[in-house]
């Protein structure tokens, strides 16, 4: 069984979170730029609140994605979405 302390923060940190069939969950939370710009960071657990992966994903002012940044499990840099 997993720990409720770790779902709770998740939960806590992040606020929106979709949960899968195999317990699996990803959490997110946005944060608006100042240039209509944003960013969405995501976490992804396993049905043991463990962390698969966690990254970031960048939008434009057009809210097109544009690049992502993938911190975890191992930090692969910003790679741009071309189009």
């Amino acid at each position: 069984m997993f720990e409720i302390a770790k779902r709770n923060k998740n939960e806590k940190a992040f606020g929106n979170w979709d949960t899968f069939p195999n317990g699996r969950r990803i959490y997110w939370f946005e944060l608006k730029g100042k240039r209509g710009w944003s960013a969405k960071y995501l976490k992804e657990v396993d049905k043991f609140e463990e962390t698969i992966r966690f990254w970031q994903e960048i939008f434009n002012e057009k809210n097109e994605l544009v690049e992502i940044h993938e911190k975890y499990p191992v930090d692969k840099g910003h790679i741009k979405i071309i189009k």
